[in-house]
């Protein structure tokens, strides 16, 4: 595979709350980027996903939540009610943005990338295609993907790879 000098630093994104930041902002940090859904078997994932962001955080780790209602229609409301829904029911307090698609002609930039750095069990082939919500790319300190899990993979099981990447500078 070629070797780019793209990174997730390239790219901007909106929050819930409408302001546009540049995922610059997050320079120097590991990041665990993933597409999240609010009626999914595995929005409980969120829980383990804030679990790690508090254990983590101090150490210079980043959750980043990307709804996105491509699957199932699983992610039907606004900005208001998905941010409502993961403060009361999980307690979210990692950064989360504004609904996006993460497949097809309309994906997010950001998403088109992390499939293009790590295409998944579709391959380049199937063009890396994000197959459920609660997809996981993690990322290192210098803005590579360095890899992309699968939405049955409960957040709890990164947290060595999340450890390493935090020991490396």
């Amino acid at each position: 595979m070629a070797e780019t000098s793209e990174t997730v630093y390239s790219f901007s994104a909106e929050t819930l709350n409408g302001h546009s930041v540049s995922l610059s902002d997050f320079k120097d940090k590991v990041l665990l980027i993933v597409n999240t859904a609010s009626q999914c078997g595995f929005t409980p994932q969120y829980a383990g996903l804030e679990a790690l962001y508090r254990k983590y955080k101090a150490r210079g780790f980043e959750v980043l939540g990307f709804p996105c209602n491509q699957f199932g229609a699983q992610e039907p409301g606004t900005a208001a009610d998905i941010g409502a829904f993961c403060e009361r029911n999980y307690g979210v307090s990692f950064p989360m943005f504004g609904k996006i698609d993460v497949n097809g002609e309309k994906a997010h930039p950001l998403y088109r990338f992390l499939k293009k750095e790590k295409p998944g069990l579709l391959g380049p082939l199937g063009g890396g295609a994000i197959k459920w919500n609660f997809t996981k790319f993690l990322v290192d300190r210098s803005g590579r993907v360095v890899d992309r899990f699968a939405s049955t993979t409960k957040p709890e099981n990164l947290a060595t790879d999340i450890e390493k990447l935090l020991e490396s500078k």
